[in-house]
């Protein structure tokens, strides 16, 4: 496979069905005309078989009190990575919503830019679990998430 498709995640042979994922610049154009994402400054940096990895340039209005990326836009930004990545997975053809959230920070983020890399770790009939790295622009892992999404 080329990484176009996706599969379901039930047992072989109990409706599973091949469905195409969203291509590259389908999904660049949706991530792009979402408000909130301009907002924050997402933007989708590359696609894998397992996820996606976006990116976000530091700017004074997401930074804290104390000169580091604000926790929470750390958070929105491992939300958005799985959502994109299960978008992504689904084809655009299912509404999604968080569930759960957890994340582990490690180190501020204080350099040009941020990436999160999420991994999709399960994919269910009702719920999607991604894992997602978030790491400074040297590199540096600056924290980690596990994201649950609801398929509705």
């Amino acid at each position: 496979m080329d990484g176009r498709w996706a599969f379901c995640a039930v047992a072989p042979g109990v409706g599973c069905e091949v469905v195409p994922r969203l291509p590259v610049k389908r999904l660049r154009q949706i991530v792009a005309r979402m408000p909130f994402n301009s907002l924050i400054g997402i933007r989708l940096l590359s696609v894998h078989t397992d996820g996606v990895t976006i990116e976000c340039k530091l700017k004074p209005e997401i930074m804290n009190g104390a000169g580091m990326l604000h926790g929470g836009v750390t958070a929105t930004l491992a939300d958005s990575a799985v959502g994109i990545a299960i978008m992504r997975h689904f084809n655009g053809e299912r509404k999604i919503t968080t569930v759960e959230l957890k994340v582990n920070y490690f180190r501020p983020v204080i350099s040009d830019r941020v990436t999160a890399r999420a991994r999709l770790r399960r994919i269910g009939n009702h719920l999607c679990v991604g894992q997602v790295d978030i790491c400074d622009s040297d590199k540096n892992l600056a924290g980690i998430a596990i994201v649950t999404y609801m398929l509705l």
